[in-house]
Order: structure tokens, then sequence, then C-alpha cells
């Protein structure tokens, strides 16, 4: 019996404690990203914080505390209107996601969002380099005009140099006169996916699953208006500047910029 109240009384180990306290901090790191990170991101973040911790112990603790990041389905939606007689051009891109400067690689897609109101269409211009979502617009129809102000508002925020691949399907939004004249008119390449092919642009694909999995599937939205708030504090607020990409080594599209510009304007060693 001696033993047994000894047992009672004994303070919890020095590891148990650091326990409790790493488990605090995931349980504020998964709360602010409104329960989107799994362990990955959750350990990229405290790391960042100067948090020391190993993976598999932050794992762990998020199975202890039973929490979960939201993982990701698999699923398709089709926005291409391909039957028209417009020119389409060559895949040019062919499954290349990789990029080496910002703005040298664009891709461009649409998706729908579910409200009460109906459908609510967003274009999007993502650029390869960081994935960061550089032009962007949301319409209650899907038409030319949505696909162009994404565009325009990537044009003017980026100004990007001669030369840049910009990809997208085939839809007759891309191939129109109106938005190919504005690719022209900065010196832009095309490129378009095979007919039928969404791993032609993978990229955008992985995108529109992390909105709807992170977002859209939280909670149904009652309005266009509603949808639109939330998809601007998502992309803006969230995905280009706090969210950690595995790709880009954790860290989110803003930073992976700040980082890079840091190192082009770093003074060069002598003899370099």
């Amino acid at each position: 019996m001696s033993g047994c109240y000894a047992w009672r009384k004994r303070q919890p180990s020095r590891r148990q404690q650091e326990d409790e306290r790493l488990s605090k901090l995931i349980q504020c790191v998964h709360a602010e990203s409104r329960q989107r990170y799994g362990s990955p991101r959750i350990h990229a973040e405290l790391q960042a914080q100067g948090i020391r911790c190993g993976r598999k112990r932050v794992a762990r603790l998020m199975r202890q505390a039973g929490l979960r990041g939201k993982c990701k389905g698999r699923r398709r939606i089709c926005t291409t209107e391909s039957k028209h007689k417009l020119p389409v051009a060559e895949n040019v891109l062919q499954q290349d996601f990789t990029a080496e400067q910002p703005n040298t690689k664009w891709v461009a897609d649409i998706t729908y969002i579910p409200t009460d109101e109906g459908w609510l269409y967003l274009a999007v211009v993502m650029d390869v380099f960081s994935r960061k979502v550089v032009g962007w617009a949301m319409d209650a129809s899907m038409t030319t005009q949505l696909v162009e102000r994404a565009l325009d508002a990537a044009l003017i925020t980026r100004q990007p140099p001669p030369g840049l691949l910009h990809h997208s399907d085939r839809g007759s939004q891309y191939a129109s006169h109106d938005y190919q004249a504005r690719l022209q008119a900065v010196q832009a390449q095309v490129s378009m996916s095979r007919s039928g092919n969404c791993y032609d642009n993978a990229l955008m694909e992985s995108f529109w699953a992390t909105l709807k999995t992170e977002l859209v599937e939280e909670q149904p939205f009652a309005s266009h208006a509603a949808a639109r708030c939330d998809i601007l504090l998502y992309i803006e607020g969230f995905y280009n500047l706090r969210r950690r990409h595995s790709a880009l080594g954790y860290l989110s599209p803003v930073e992976f910029e700040r980082r890079h510009l840091r190192t082009l304007s770093a003074p060069k060693a002598v003899g370099a």
C-alpha cells in the first residue's frame, strides 16, 4: 500500500511536463490554422517559432490529443468548354512544374464554388516558382471576362518580363482572341493542356483540392457575398501569406519569394 500511495504522489517526470507544454503549443497552432494543419506543417511552424522538437513527437502528441489535419480528397471538376473552333496551343509546359525564377511560368484555371445562391466561379493565376496566387477573380458566370480579370490582376502586380510561359486548359475562355491578345502584348509564350488530361495542369488541380478541403468543405456558403469574403481572406490572408507548402520546404509562398530576393541581393564573395 505504501508503494501505491508513493506512486500517486509522484510528480510528473520532466519529459511528461515537456510533452504537456508542447501539446498545448500544438493545439494553439492547430487552432490558428483552423484545423487545417497536420503534423508536418505544425512541426514546421513550431520550428519557425524556435521550438525544437521532432516531427514524430508532434505526430504522437497530436494522436493523443485527437488532432488531425484536413486531407485532400481526389476530385476532378470539369469547367473546360473545349468544343470550339478557336486556335489552341501546344503543351509546352509538359508537366514541368518547376521554375528557377519568379514570373517565368504561370498556370491558370477556373473552378466553381457551391453556394445557396448558385455557383460562384473562381479564376486563378498561379506562379509556378513560389506557388503564389498572383491573380484571381470571381463571378456568377464563367465568362471570358472572368479569366481576363484574373490575368489583368496578375499582369499589373507582377509585370512579368518577355518570355513568360502561360499554361492553361484549352477552354474557350483561355483560347479567346481577347485573352490571347493580352498574352501577346506582354510577349508571353502560350501553352495548353491536352484534351481531357488533368495532369497537364496538376499544380492548379492541387490548389483546387486544397482550397476545397481547407475552406469550401468547412461550411456551406449562404451567399455569393459570403463566399467572396472567405475566399479573399483564404487566398490573401492565409494561403499566400502563411500556409506552409511542402514543395517550398514548408515556407509560405510569400516567405519563399522573400528569401529568394534576399539571396539575390546578398553581396557575393570575392572571386565567386
